[in-house]
């Protein structure tokens, strides 16, 4: 997968047309930067993300070997396959109650009340010294999803803690949720900005072990508190049920076992968007030698039919459908052989232009799920290849027959080149894309494209 730089004198409406037409569908959903902790949320019929915003601050400034976060951006998309940067919505030199140079913006969330939108962020307070102490919860307001927001003077009173929450209720009651060690919530006032009751921890979440990021939704009447747990040697996501928003929530077992990386943390969000659940949470795809360096990733989610959460799987495919005319990632795979096939960098020192799929055993393959061939189909299909010795790649429609619908030759050659075929069979509406080696030694792809 490829991410083009974009010309520093480019003007404001052609840097959203640039990202809300690449396609960043797989996981993870963002190239161009890191992001973590992220919160979904459906405003005006289109899907949100806030998540926090991981950076190498500079040479002096935050702290080494840690997480350092100085701002949030704003995602958006309406397909779960497009998505739009919205560009900074809240620095932390824009908090009159703030620490400037904490980069401690951690982990956000964002409701919509009143006509307005409420956005929620932690941070270190002015002269608080170290450790965990010393953080509260502050609200920027604003019009629109996408900001701009406006932060307000003080943080919430008595909240002291990461991690915010909001989830407001059928009849209108918000509550906030929080961590610090412990989970902790409370009611809001109508403005959003105030506790309106007494704070409660809840005591019958798990004690032992790290625990923090609660997120709460409700589903069919139940309502389900999540929370990241380090139950054993990283955060796995977990989550208990109740028929009350505060509790007491019964543990009910593990949304995500912890990952498969090695990363630390994990934060996450729930959200149904267009009668389908998801899943979005982080890793360090971007960063495998640095977990503090993070990725928001999405996966369906579903409930078994007593209302329990099914564990989720992740995915390289990551959700949403994409169109054959853009250049599919097929490093982004669902599915591939148990030999011959792997993703891999495209440069290892500059993690932010991809990955390739290398196939290096005759039959080997790999999958990706929902293409959008249209209703015409395609006439022909190209592949950005290159191998040492050439090869062929045969270009399949995964299914009971796998049905071949090209086969692409590859020239012998060091350098990255498109090969091009024609398509024998029409493909139309939504397929599983199937590309297998069947000869040569080895072939990297970068991506597919079909044209009509």
């Amino acid at each position: 997968m490829k991410h083009s730089k974009m010309p520093k004198t480019i003007s404001l409406s052609l840097i959203i047309f640039f990202l809300s037409v690449n396609a960043f569908a797989q996981n993870p959903l963002i190239m161009d930067q890191f992001t973590a902790d992220p919160t979904a949320r459906v405003f005006n019929g289109k899907l949100y993300v806030f998540p926090s915003h991981d950076i190498v601050p500079p040479k002096g400034e935050g702290r080494a070997e840690w997480f350092n976060m100085a701002d949030y951006h704003v995602f958006s998309s309406e397909d779960l396959t497009n998505w739009t940067d919205h560009g900074k919505i809240l620095d932390q030199k824009d908090v009159p109650w703030a620490d400037p140079k904490a980069y401690s913006m951690w982990a956000p969330d964002a409701v919509s009340k009143n006509g307005k939108f409420y956005f929620y962020f932690p941070t270190r307070l002015k002269d608080a010294g170290d450790g965990e102490k010393g953080f509260s919860i502050g609200v920027a307001v604003a019009d629109k999803p996408e900001g701009p927001y406006k932060p307000q003077p003080n943080h919430i009173q008595r909240v002291e803690g990461i991690d915010p929450n909001v989830f407001i209720d059928k009849d209108g009651q918000a509550y906030l949720y929080w961590s610090r060690g412990k989970i902790y919530g409370a009611k809001l006032k109508d403005n959003m900005l105030e506790l309106d009751s007494e704070i409660k921890t809840f005591e019958e979440i798990p004690q032992k072990g790290h625990i923090e990021g609660p997120f709460v939704f409700e589903r069919n009447g139940t309502y389900y508190m999540t929370y990241p747990h380090v139950a054993n040697n990283t955060e796995r996501l977990e989550y208990g049920t109740s028929d009350n928003p505060m509790g007491p929530f019964t543990h009910q077992g593990v949304i995500m076992d912890e990952s498969a990386s090695g990363t630390w943390t994990n934060h996450h969000s729930i959200v149904n968007y267009k009668d389908q659940w998801y899943l979005f949470y982080h890793d360090n795809d971007l960063s495998p030698d640095f977990d503090k360096n993070r990725s928001n990733r999405a996966d369906s989610l579903f409930f078994e039919e007593n209302g329990n959460i099914k564990k989720v799987i992740p995915t390289k495919r990551g959700v949403g459908i994409t169109a054959s005319t853009s250049e599919i990632q097929v490093d982004r795979y669902s599915a591939k052989s148990n030999y011959g096939a792997a993703s891999v960098f495209l440069d290892r020192l500059d993690p932010f232009k991809g990955w390739k799929v290398v196939l290096n055993k005759p039959e080997a393959w790999v999958k990706y799920n929902k293409v959008d061939f249209g209703a015409e189909g395609s006439k022909n299909v190209k592949i950005r290849a290159r191998s040492l010795t050439g090869g062929t790649v045969a270009v399949k429609l995964a299914g009971q027959d796998n049905k071949e619908i090209s086969k692409v030759t590859i020239q012998k050659g060091g350098n990255w080149e498109v090969f091009s075929a024609p398509v024998k069979s029409e493909a139309t509406a939504v397929q599983d894309l199937l590309l297998q080696l069947k000869s040569g030694a080895g072939v990297e792809v970068d991506w597919v494209q079909f044209e009509k």
